[in-house]
């Protein structure tokens, strides 16, 4: 059965400072640095990581594929997070092309997250870049980290949604799901700004904000522009999901 939404979601992540962490886990994490150039690759590692790293900025959009064909915006927005609000507080904030964003704590912000995918979830795909080996793993760590339930298993070790496509990965589909160990050949694995501009995508990151400088934006407060930069890449990723379903998918 076909189902008329489509929940694009993507996630930017900030490394969680040296000193959050106790003597034990800071020497756990450190280890094997040798010199001052390993120390600092690992700390920014610390982004990577659901249990060393907090989210900031999840970019939302939900589509409607109509019956006659278009597919319709009926929601977007960003969730992001601010740390001087107490817990359960929320902020409206309007981001420099009018679209809505919801300022939190991370508790809130989570929580928010997985209220409104509750709401869609069984009527929607998802779609992702990714999504699969990061953005939803890390969701759902982070949410437990942060004393918040997932209202929905969104990573199947068993690999059920494969067989349905409810969480369309487009970096799995574009390699044909052997990007894990596939990094040379035909269907090697590229970052989404080269997927974006080979098939004539205007990048996310063509106005000079990209994931390996969102700590630095966060740490200068510029959180509007990372969820401007955010949801760039979750309007892209709907147009990369569009250009392979016209030309890659054999699904139906």
């Amino acid at each position: 059965m076909k189902l008329p939404y489509y929940f694009i979601f993507d996630i930017e992540t900030v490394g969680l400072p040296l000193e959050y962490f106790d003597e034990a886990q800071q020497e756990y994490l450190l280890r094997s640095a040798q010199t001052d150039e390993d120390r600092e690759k690992k700390i920014r590692e610390f982004a990577l990581s659901a249990l060393t790293a907090k989210v900031v900025c999840i970019g939302i959009m939900i589509m409607e594929w109509k019956p006659d064909g278009e597919a319709v915006c009926v929601k977007q927005g960003a969730l992001i997070l601010d740390e001087t609000l107490p817990t359960g507080k929320k902020q409206r904030v309007e981001l420099a092309d009018g679209t809505l964003a919801q300022a939190s704590d991370e508790h809130t912000l989570l929580t928010s997250f997985w209220k409104m995918l509750t709401e869609y979830f069984d009527h929607a795909y998802l779609v992702s870049f990714n999504g699969k080996e990061f953005d939803a793993p890390f969701l759902m760590l982070r949410s437990a980290a942060c004393r918040v339930r997932p209202s929905k298993k969104i990573v199947d070790m068993n690999k059920s949604w494969d067989k349905v496509q409810k969480h369309i990965d487009l970096l799995k589909e574009l390699t044909f799901n052997t990007y894990g160990a596939n990094t040379s050949g035909a269907a090697r694995r590229f970052n989404f700004d080269f997927y974006a501009r080979a098939f004539g995508i205007t990048s996310p990151k063509a106005e000079g904000i990209h994931g390996g400088n969102v700590a630095e934006f966060y740490a200068n407060g510029r959180i509007k522009e990372i969820a401007e930069y955010c949801m760039r890449d979750v309007r892209a990723t709907w147009e990369l999901y569009l250009y392979w379903r016209e030309y890659l998918d054999f699904s139906e």
